[in-house]
């Protein structure tokens, strides 16, 4: 007759495997909690990245988000804030149900974006935060601006490039009258639209500028050197946009000034933009390396 007993396991083991399982209920209950509470702000955001062309670079810029934060990991000096952290998450929910009463959309998505900072901070703490600057930075960016700001930027901005392009069109001998944003050229007239602003545009080159700088640059002054610049050459090259639109309809074909051919030229003038960028930032990282070997030299 054999007689076989059974091993228990270790108390130890078992008080790690019920917190596990309890470490897994909490976390269920979070998620299920975090979705039913901004479901809306999520399924708006991806609405509007997907349909409005002034939110589309957050298609790129939301996972790309994500993948960062995944590359950098987990700080070496993580720590738990558990109480920093409920307080963030509580004022979140509180600016959720005052915005969903509003039904404000831009203080909705930035009541979601300040419920993730809390769940980030109760779990791994502020310096965690800090730990993807980068990833954070680009997420909030991928959130749509809100009309009203949109409103109140792309007037100036148009009238600046109308005024940008009709000078420029001058100087190059085309007969021009200019009347706020329209721009009358022999037996063409050119509206300076809301999405010719180049407000879409410079959305997109900030974040990007941000981007860069956070990528390639490695002090904070570069950094905001670089997306200081992308300012006036946001600005700049949508000014040889709109006359590089009334240079074509006047002296090639009227095509060029809308449909797809326009199109076109907006992407060209986008490229070259980034490639000014791209260029700029390369100059920063040698001045960066020169700066460095000057401070190397000077400790020695």
């Amino acid at each position: 007759m054999n007689i076989t007993t059974m091993e228990r396991p270790p108390t130890a083991a078992l008080a790690v495997g019920e917190e596990q399982r309890r470490g897994a209920l909490v976390l269920l209950i979070t998620g299920l909690a975090f979705l039913v509470l901004y479901w809306q702000p999520i399924t708006t955001l991806g609405r509007d990245w997907w349909n409005d062309p002034d939110a589309g670079h957050g298609l790129l810029l939301g996972p790309l988000a994500l993948f960062l934060a995944w590359k950098r990991g987990v700080a070496p000096n993580a720590a738990r804030q558990p109480i920093l952290g409920l307080t963030i998450i509580v004022g979140a929910v509180l600016l959720r149900y005052v915005s969903g009463l509003a039904a404000e959309l831009f203080t909705m998505r930035m009541s979601l974006m300040a419920a993730v900072a809390g769940l980030i901070i109760m779990r791994y703490g502020f310096r965690q935060l800090l730990h993807w600057w980068l990833p954070v930075t680009l997420l909030l960016l991928s959130v749509p601006i809100p009309a009203v700001v949109m409103g109140t930027l792309a007037l100036p901005l148009q009238l600046l490039a109308s005024q940008m392009g009709a000078a420029m069109l001058e100087w190059r001998h085309i007969p021009v009258m200019l009347s706020g944003n329209v721009i009358h050229i022999p037996g063409q007239s050119l509206f300076v639209t809301e999405a010719c602003s180049g407000l879409r545009s410079l959305t997109a080159l900030l974040a990007l500028g941000v981007l860069v700088g956070g990528l390639w640059l490695k002090y904070p002054v570069t950094r905001l050197l670089l997306l200081a610049i992308t300012i006036p050459v946001a600005v700049m090259l949508n000014g040889v946009r709109v006359f590089l639109t009334g240079f074509l309809v006047y002296f090639v074909d009227p095509a060029f000034g809308q449909g797809f051919m326009h199109m076109t030229e907006g992407w060209v003038i986008f490229v070259l933009a980034f490639g000014i960028l791209g260029a700029t930032a390369w100059v920063m990282t040698q001045g960066e390396t020169l700066w460095a070997s000057l401070r190397r030299g000077g400790t020695a």
